[in-house]
């Protein structure tokens, strides 16, 4: 039962938004740090464009899943979980010393980031409370 309620997607999606934050954080961080560092290439997360792909939510036309239901049946080619991904920019230079941190947008990345990591927490702790809920409603 444990291992179906970890297994679901709900927590599934949540725990991974969680962690592309949270390696959001820490690029940006390092971003920030090194905006007076010469040759410093700034760097971002992909991850919600990789999570829609892996949903199929970037095609034109929606595509009707199909399913596997015997073992002589064609195989279906899975692609796996996603996760998020870390991104040098190389495309701009903000500066004589060919550093392309831009403070400004550092710190909005930084807010949006931090208020992604709130949304996504407060998902995860109304998940668990319903959860908890639902265990211990027969229960006196």
């Amino acid at each position: 039962m444990l291992e179906q309620i970890m297994n679901s997607s709900n927590f599934d999606y949540l725990s991974r938004g969680l962690e592309a934050a949270n390696l959001r954080q820490e690029v940006i961080s390092n971003n920030i740090a090194n905006v007076n560092t010469p040759h410093f290439k700034r760097s971002g997360v992909n991850f919600e464009e990789l999570l829609a792909k892996e949903l199929h939510l970037d095609d034109e036309p929606m595509k009707v899943a199909i399913v596997r239901t015997h073992d002589r049946h064609l195989p279906i080619p899975m692609h796996g979980k996603v996760h998020a991904v870390i991104e040098e920019d190389n495309t701009t230079t903000m500066r004589v010393d060919d550093n392309n941190v831009d403070i400004d947008i550092e710190m909005a990345g930084l807010a949006k980031n931090h208020m992604y990591y709130n949304a996504m927490t407060t998902q995860l702790g109304g998940y668990m409370s319903e959860l908890r809920n639902v265990i211990t409603s027969g229960q006196s």
